[in-house]
């Protein structure tokens, strides 16, 4: 059996994890990652721990059904964590972890694009549909 070095394994592990390759683990956290929900989420919890019904206040829109779900994936992932705090009654705080901090910056950078450059999407939107129909 042949022995590889770490800058072939390194290499190979590149080869391996290729998010254009439906199948591969990347393509599916990017598909979750990019979940509308998860971006809102991420982003109300980076300030700092939320409870459920602080979160559902925040994002507008968001069915509870959705949230519990959305909540329940990122923790799965590593990227929230949920703290349970026995009191009458029980408290709920999410936050999240070094993992979903890091990807926070991320999500708020697209965000902030969002908020800013909207009227910019909405007028090339309005020059398309103007030209679609003359």
């Amino acid at each position: 059996m042949p022995t590889t070095t770490a800058a072939q394994r390194r290499e190979q592990a590149r080869v391996e994890y290729d998010a254009f390759i439906q199948s591969c683990p990347t393509n599916q956290l990017l598909d979750r990652i990019s979940d509308k929900w998860v971006s809102l989420v991420v982003c109300a919890l980076a300030p700092g721990p939320m409870r459920y019904s602080e979160l559902a206040r925040k994002i507008a829109g968001v069915s509870p059904k959705m949230l519990t779900q959305t909540l329940r994936a990122l923790e799965r992932d590593g990227i929230l964590a949920r703290a349970v705090t026995p009191s009458v009654p029980v408290r709920v705080d999410y936050e999240l972890t070094p993992l979903g901090a890091s990807l926070s910056l991320l999500l708020a950078g697209v965000k902030d694009w969002a908020e800013s450059h909207i009227e910019q999407v909405h007028e090339a939107r309005e020059r398309y549909d103007g030209e679609a129909d003359g």
